[in-house]
């Protein structure tokens, strides 16, 4: 089973001891928006890149067909 992004999202914020607050203040968006985003899982890859700089990580985005190939 695979997690999504906002779960993801939410276990960063708990391994870097930060609120959701905390990660909206630092991107400019209010929480409830934040919150919203996480609740339908509804990020842009801009969006993605953006909370992992700020969470210290890195954001990798592609496609991977079955052979293993990526894109």
């Amino acid at each position: 089973m695979s997690l999504s992004m906002a779960e993801k999202i939410r276990i960063l914020l708990r391994r870097k001891k930060m609120t959701i607050t905390d990660l909206a203040d630092i991107l400019d968006t209010s929480r409830q928006n934040l919150t919203n985003k996480l609740n339908r899982d509804n990020f842009t890859e801009k969006e993605l890149q953006q909370i992992a700089k700020v969470l210290q990580c890195d954001f990798e985005g592609f496609f991977i067909f079955e052979d293993g190939s990526k894109i």
